[in-house]
């Protein structure tokens, strides 16, 4: 029988976060994952300050409804395109995670680029991975004070200049710059500087690896999208265990060891803090830096490399490999497709559309002098940079004529004109009821057209 007095102790739901300290690595993937970091941050930064036919670049042109990307105009009714964009971007993320696992975790997701850079300035600032544990270990005196607020400064610094940046790509960024100089930036605009700034701060400088553990969805269904022929970083358990320390040039096998020397580098390099030797988890970013600094350790016992490497379930247990299977082969094709759908649908999309509406108040309108007419709401959107005269003409199997009040139509920078428009024919025509094309076309360069049909409403004869 129990005690009376037995007392239960608390479990506790959630452990503390443990702040991660990533030692600096070098090696083939890291070179790699810094090239991408440059690029792309590079693309960033530098993006909106490039001019293209005296505007800017790239420019999200709100209050305009206008999206400018290089040589290319979208408006809203262009939509479909982004669409298009983020179905392709979803696929080639189910594609190179099928071949390769979190290859965009790694060395393409903002909040990788963004963590690393904030890294970079915390050891330039407070040193390698032994210095910064001591530095926070430490009690605070004057060089931990300058240190930490001289970071802080490099960090907020950093982080309102990529605010700066994002608002840069949907105000004309040198306009915004004026506006930031003279502290006389819109009250949206400075809105968005420090929200972004700050969300920027604080996922990279703080938060880091707990976004991509506990925020991010991809890493939740991560494993739905690989199979045993994924390359994934992985330990080679069957050569690396049993682990242990040894003598440089010892045999392993002759202590009964495995390579591991358990050295624990490559728990120390993992910017999520995980020890990849317990399998694959929903943690790992495939960053590769264990591979790198494990690869080194190899090297100084004079071991092979590869002992952590990219690898497939299936290699591991000595079956064959088909990195080109039906799954890929199958993702690849539609990407193919939809890739140069796009393409096409872009580079053939007319510079104005067209919509013909049928006036539903009557079938149509017989005249006293043996005429019928067939009215409809023509409307006319003008998808250039610039104000344009549009005529209209109508095209059948018996001849057309156009009653208006006007002629030609001007038409300003991405509005929509509606005209009403009256067809007129002859009443009793044997053709009857049927199918005519409407043309809008411009005054100025009649390469700018577009076609749609109508249905021409009769009386039978």
């Amino acid at each position: 029988m129990h005690g009376a007095h037995e007392t239960t102790v608390p479990v506790p739901l959630y452990e503390a976060h443990r702040k991660v300290y990533p030692r600096e690595v070098t090696g083939r993937f890291a070179r790699l994952r810094t090239l991408s970091v440059w690029v792309l941050l590079g693309i960033f930064y530098l993006l909106p300050w490039l001019s293209w036919d005296g505007r800017q670049a790239v420019l999200f042109d709100l209050p305009a409804r206008k999206f400018f990307i290089l040589g290319l105009v979208f408006w809203p009714q262009d939509f479909i395109f982004l669409t298009g964009l983020l179905i392709i971007a979803a696929l080639s993320l189910f594609f190179f995670t099928a071949v390769a696992g979190r290859l965009w975790c790694g060395y393409a997701c903002p909040q990788t680029v963004w963590t690393e850079t904030f890294l970079w300035m915390e050891r330039f600032v407070e040193g390698d991975r032994s210095a910064r544990l001591k530095l926070d270990r430490g009690p605070w005196n004057a060089n931990k004070l300058a240190r930490k607020a001289f970071k802080q400064v490099l960090w907020v610094t950093f982080a309102l200049w990529t605010g700066f940046t994002f608002v840069g790509f949907f105000t004309p960024i040198r306009v915004l710059a004026q506006e930031v100089v003279a502290f006389n930036a819109g009250s949206w605009e400075t809105f968005w500087i420090f929200f972004y700034g700050f969300a920027t701060y604080g996922n990279a400088g703080y938060l880091r690896e707990q976004v991509c553990k506990y925020m991010c969805p991809y890493a939740r269904f991560q494993g739905a999208m690989f199979d045993k022929d994924t390359l994934v970083i992985t330990y080679d358990q069957e050569r690396g265990e049993p682990r242990g320390s040894r003598k440089r040039g010892t045999d392993p096998r002759s202590r009964g060891l495995g390579d591991c020397v358990d050295c624990t580098m490559c728990v120390q390099v993992c910017p999520t803090g995980i020890d990849i030797r317990k399998g694959l988890q929903i943690e790992c970013i495939a960053c590769a830096a264990c591979i790198d600094v494990c690869d080194e350790v190899m090297d100084k016992v004079q071991s092979p490399r590869g002992l952590i490497r990219y690898t497939t379930q299936h290699a591991l247990d000595h079956k064959p490999t088909h990195l080109v299977r039906p799954r890929v082969l199958i993702y690849a094709a539609l990407l193919g497709v939809l890739i140069t759908g796009w393409i096409t649908a872009v580079a053939l999309r007319s510079p104005v559309s067209l919509d013909v509406i049928r006036d539903r108040n009557s079938l149509f309108r017989l005249t006293d002098d043996g005429y019928v007419d067939n009215v409809y709401t023509v409307r006319i959107l003008n998808k250039t940079e610039h104000e344009r005269d549009f005529v209209i003409e109508a095209a059948g199997a018996s001849p057309l004529t156009l009653v208006s009040a006007e002629h030609v139509y001007r038409v300003p920078s991405g509005a929509v004109y509606s005209v009403p428009l009256r067809v007129r024919r002859a009443a009793y025509d044997p053709l009857g009821a049927e199918t005519i094309r409407i043309t809008v076309r411009a005054v100025d360069d009649p390469a700018i057209h577009k076609t749609t049909d109508a249905r021409f409403l009769a009386p039978a004869r």
